[in-house]
């Protein structure tokens, strides 16, 4: 079946081309995510959580950071890349050999709060098959060892993985910090199965492989299946949502922006930050584009997190720290991870998020936002939600008029965002609606407040040099993030002020498919790149102000911007034409459903 082989010398951290990041792809089992290349090496992948060191690092080292490839020895055709139906399970092809590559989803694995993952590759077809393994050495060292069925990662005296490969013999290449494993197998006699098994009894099995492969396909074929999806890049909008559902982590509810650190903002630079962690504006609107597909789950399972991290770990809301990680607990400190180059070569490689420490006021709306999406819904809301409400609005009451980092966490001296404050009059504002709508209430204080907010805004948000509102009270520079203005219904789609703002954006923030966040001077170097979800505002903007042809226009250069597979990053260069940032980002996904959703709206589809 198979015939050890002994290629000497470790892979040259420079012999693998840097591979642009909206090529790569996703396999999720809602605990943690493995990114894939074009020629099915997988590049990344943390475990057992998604928040954990890496075992596999290729995508931010190179190959002596850690990947796990397999690949036809025969020259042949390049390789073809789908995911098989509405699943993450991801099938490359080389015309004559197929992997099919999947995280387990079976045996109630998503939902497990016992951290076990199983990376699951099936290789078929004809010929013979080169298949590597090397984890991440990381500062002390890995190394593998050959044993019953298979190979064992090892730290020490702790396993960090089994990749479980019966049948097969493997060379065991030692350096001086790290182990690489290589083997040859013979496809002609069917199919072979590699594992790597991660996280605690991740070898136990209650079913074969074919009937697991079956269970994690039927795992989101039967999700996707419950959705209402809009007549417009329906295929897309599938995989976005897919990318969503995947990105909501299943023991707890906590939604992720993107499974992976420190994808730069612009090569070579620093602008490079971990996103393995849950930000509660970035996941409520992810849950709540998926209230508008038509799933209440991910909402509800997501207040539920927060609920316990108030109820149960004492977390007082007008005090919620941005970031928190899929368990609901403090960020480590921010450091960076000198054992890694980063993505071609842009330090550095960033673990945690000091914006943990920031004050962003603007995170009441985004939450607010996605219990009154759950109202509008028929969601059964109860007691507890409306306290959170209660909670939501006194929260409000006490900050808004505090200064904060906003929505760019600019770290920096904070400033009175015309955003943050706009959230802030979105959370009063849905309050209100949700008071009469679903909790029977009456509250004449939380109008009284909305008013106020919403008259200080207007007078101090708005810059008559600039012939717009702007990024922070008194200041002149645009930021594309005020478009929630009107998004949000703060002021009507035909205000002038509003309308000018739109086009003052369009004209100074726009580059071709892509807006800048702002074009000022945040205190760090280099240039961030467009970002999409800006984008997709602006989109939803040119619909408000009845700018459809237009707005569809740019929607259709958006959604080019998604990479062969369907997935986006959050950011994208107009001038490479490639992606850039975390990769996939939740932002770059919700937006685009949104786009789809308020388009076919508009036009009557």
């Amino acid at each position: 079946m198979s015939a050890a082989v002994d290629q000497p010398g470790r892979p040259d951290p420079d012999s693998v081309a840097t591979v642009s990041i909206e090529r790569h792809s996703l396999l999720s089992d809602q605990r943690t995510a493995a990114i894939v290349t074009p020629d099915a090496r997988v590049v990344w992948l943390c475990a057992p959580r998604i928040d954990s060191p890496p075992l596999l690092a290729e995508l931010l080292g190179g190959p002596a950071a850690g990947f796990f490839a397999v690949s036809p020895l025969a020259a042949g055709r390049d390789p073809v890349q789908r995911y098989l139906g509405h699943s993450m399970m991801l099938e490359t092809s080389w015309g004559a050999m197929s992997v099919i590559d999947y995280l387990d989803c079976s045996e109630g694995l998503p939902t497990e709060p016992a951290g076990r993952s199983r990376l699951v590759r099936v290789l078929t077809g004809t010929g013979r098959a080169l298949v590597e393994f090397a984890p991440f050495p990381g500062s002390g060292g890995k190394r593998l060892e050959s044993g019953d069925g298979g190979i064992e990662a090892r730290d020490g005296d702790a396993r960090l993985a089994r990749l479980r490969s019966p049948g097969l013999d493997w060379h065991i290449e030692s350096h001086s910090r790290d182990d690489i494993a290589r083997t040859e197998v013979d496809l002609s006699t069917g199919p072979i199965v590699l594992e790597l098994l991660c996280g605690i009894g991740a070898g136990e099995y209650a079913s074969a492989e074919p009937e697991r492969r079956s269970a994690t396909i039927e795992h989101w074929r039967a999700w996707m299946d419950r959705l209402r999806v809009p007549p417009l890049q329906t295929d897309l909008v599938r995989r976005s949502a897919l990318v969503l559902k995947a990105l909501c982590h299943g023991p707890t509810g906590a939604i992720i922006a993107a499974p992976t650190t420190s994808l730069p903002q612009e090569l070579g630079g620093s602008r490079n930050w971990d996103y393995r962690y849950c930000w509660m504006r970035d996941a409520s609107m992810a849950a709540a584009t998926l209230v508008r597909l038509g799933s209440i789950d991910e909402a509800m399972d997501l207040l539920g997190w927060l609920l316990r991290l108030i109820d149960g770990d004492g977390v007082e809301l007008d005090h919620l720290a941005p970031i928190y990680t899929v368990e609901g607990k403090a960020l480590p400190p921010e450091r960076s991870d000198p054992d890694l180059p980063g993505y071609a070569s842009s330090r550095p490689v960033r673990i945690g998020n000091a914006a943990e420490q920031q004050v962003q006021t603007d995170v009441f709306g985004p939450i607010m936002e996605l219990v009154w999406r759950l109202g509008r819904a028929g969601a059964p809301l109860d007691d507890r939600h409306w306290r959170l409400v209660e909670l939501l609005v006194d929260a409000v009451d006490r900050r808004w008029q505090e200064p904060d980092q906003g929505i760019w966490e600019i770290r920096a001296a904070p400033r009175h965002h015309v955003h943050s404050k706009t959230m802030c009059w979105m959370a009063v504002d849905r309050g209100v609606a949700l008071a009469g709508m679903v909790f029977n209430r009456s509250v004449p204080a939380w109008k009284r407040l909305r008013a106020t907010v919403a008259a200080e805004i207007l007078t101090k948000g708005w810059s008559p040099a600039q012939n717009a509102f702007t990024a922070a009270y008194g200041s002149t520079d645009l930021d594309s993030a005020v478009l929630a203005m009107g998004l949000s219904g703060l002021v009507p789609p035909g205000d002038s002020r509003w309308v000018a703002t739109v086009e003052a954006i369009e004209a100074q923030l726009r580059d071709g498919p892509t807006v800048y966040r702002y074009r000022r001077d945040d205190g760090l170097p280099g240039e961030p790149s467009g970002f999409n979800l800006m984008t997709s505002w602006l989109i939803d903007a040119k619909i408000l102000i009845g700018d459809l042809d237009g707005a569809q226009a740019l929607f259709d250069d958006y959604a080019a911007l998604a990479g062969p597979t369907g997935l986006m990053s959050e950011e994208h260069d107009p001038v490479t034409g490639e992606a850039r940032g975390n990769f996939p980002q939740a932002y770059s996904h919700l937006g685009l459903i949104e786009n789809a959703l308020n388009l076919t709206e508009a036009s009557g589809l």
